[in-house]
């Protein structure tokens, strides 16, 4: 073999040499390859990489422009009341004068269907004289109140046109914590209408607590906490997933400031779905309710309680965790005492599903109407219970079927009279009072047992009755009756 080959075979056995180590290199540094791989230093052991390819990002393009369309400009004239500091005033009647101005306001809103229903937040469009609606597309609409629901802070509007964009419910309850999520209004006003922002799922089922001064006002509460950038003009807007589906109502932010601190919070499109569904059928929320006073399996439980610790409390109550609901009271004639629950009970289920806190019980019995059947599911003495349960409705809304042919009336419940309770007591018609809480029946003197006969000189036979008489009357409402011992009755009271 000459030189010169030998020459030619070692250069290239030097070249192949040179290769092999830069490949081995090479695959050392990145054990699963590519560019966009974030990896630890070298070394003999194997490490873990981060694949940051622009594909592992969410892609929110096609929610955000599917929103946008969807979300409205709310600008609202309201009534606002105020006390006018007068010393002549007060002279004579011992308080300030009653005042009312004229305010401006604004919020967003989203069309939930194409002929014009938008629902927004009830604090935004609150005693309002005058709505006007505006458009992405920049065409402004006079708008009316269809109805609103204080308790949860969620109010439905409607403007008069057709084939708007719109955009479709989601199940809320099917959000995972760090679900990427975007918030779509109009915070500080008109020049930033369509403004859009993204965050994370941060929490569920929050619960901002109740004004002090309406402790008996009820506010249903379960919000959806995230991180996306909120202000003051976001409330009644969007909270959109991924897939353009609404899963929330921007509602509030906690701030010392005023503006957005990094919490904002959203009614979850579930319990909104459920609100305007009955103030587009009803004109108003048919609410169920259980009948019970309920608290939280927490310390400050067991400290109440007189347990040593809430280990204490577990044991004595048999309970392997602390998630379910403590029923501290159970109402007489309730749904719950129906049912069969009872104090001392822990709820750990509604309808089958799995409860932790009483805010998410109140929002599982929130979405059943009055009239409707369930399970409600206990642990009592270390036993799991499985009761049927109708629920009833609020008293509070004269003419809600509150169950078993039962209606809520100033403050009562009344049915039909038994057949024999009436021979009983030699009468030929009666509605009877079976419950009597707070409200002007009871200031008036009704009585657990009453039976009616007449209301204003006309007779009755039925609740529907006593609910037909009543609302037509002008001004007052005139009782007659015989108690459950046999004594008549006479008692009347304002209907205003």
């Amino acid at each position: 073999m000459s030189v010169m080959k030998k020459s030619i075979i070692t250069v290239v056995l030097s070249v192949l040499l040179s290769v092999l180590a830069a490949y081995g290199v090479l695959k050392a540094a990145t054990v699963n390859g590519g560019s966009d791989n974030v990896s630890g230093p070298v070394s003999n052991t194997v490490t873990k990489t981060v694949n940051l390819a622009q594909s592992d990002y969410p892609d929110l393009t096609y929610a955000a422009e599917a929103a946008v369309e969807a979300v409205v400009y709310v600008e609202v004239t309201a009534t606002q009341q105020y006390q006018m500091d007068d010393p002549f005033f007060r002279f004579f009647f011992g308080e300030s004068a009653p005042q009312s101005r004229q305010v401006q306001g604004s919020g967003s809103g989203v069309i939930i269907r194409p002929d014009g229903y938008i629902v927004t937040n009830n604090h935004v469009v609150a005693n309002a004289t005058k709505i006007q609606v505006t458009l992405n597309n920049n065409k402004t609409y006079d708008a009316t109140v269809i109805g609103t629901d204080p308790a949860t802070d969620v109010a439905l509007i409607k403007i008069d046109a057709e084939g708007l964009a719109t955009l479709p419910f989601g199940d809320s309850d099917n959000l995972r914590l760090g679900e990427w999520v975007l918030a779509v209004g109009s915070p500080m006003g008109y020049q930033l209408r369509g403004t859009i922002t993204a965050g994370i799922v941060s929490a569920k089922g929050r619960q901002m607590g109740h004004d002090p001064r309406e402790k008996n006002t009820l506010q249903i509460e379960s919000f959806i906490q995230t991180d996306a950038a909120v202000n003051p003009g976001n409330s009644g807007g969007a909270l959109v997933n991924k897939t353009g589906e609404l899963v929330g109502i921007n509602t509030a932010i906690v701030s010392q400031t005023g503006s957005y601190s990094g919490y904002s919070f959203a009614v979850p499109a579930n319990i909104v779905k459920k609100v305007v569904g009955d103030l587009i059928d009803f004109g108003s929320v048919k609410r169920a309710v259980l009948g019970i006073q309920m608290i939280d399996l927490s310390e400050a439980l067991a400290k109440n309680l007189k347990y040593e610790s809430t280990d204490d409390m577990l044991k004595k109550l048999k309970l392997s965790s602390l998630e379910g609901v403590y029923i501290d009271e159970v109402v007489k004639g309730g749904a719950a005492d129906k049912a069969g629950i009872q104090k001392g009970d822990v709820i750990v289920a509604v309808g089958g599903q799995k409860v932790k806190n009483g805010s998410e019980v109140q929002v599982k019995v929130n979405s059943f109407h009055p009239g409707d059947k369930s399970t409600i599911t206990v642990i009592r003495d270390g036993k799991e219970k499985t009761l049927d349960v109708t629920f009833q409705g609020s008293s509070t809304e004269n003419g809600t079927v509150v169950g078993d042919g039962e209606i809520a009336f100033y403050g009562t419940t009344l049915k039909q009279a038994p057949k024999e309770t009436l021979e009983k007591l030699g009468l030929s018609h009666g509605v009877q009072v079976v419950s009597v809480g707070s409200g002007k029946m009871l200031e008036a003197g009704a009585t657990e047992g009453l039976i009616i006969t007449y209301v204003n000189d006309q007779p009755v036979s039925k609740p529907q009755d006593v609910i037909d008489i009543a609302k037509a009357a002008k001004r007052s409402v005139y009782i007659e009756g015989v108690t459950a011992n046999g004594r008549k009755a006479f008692f009347g009271f304002g209907k205003e």
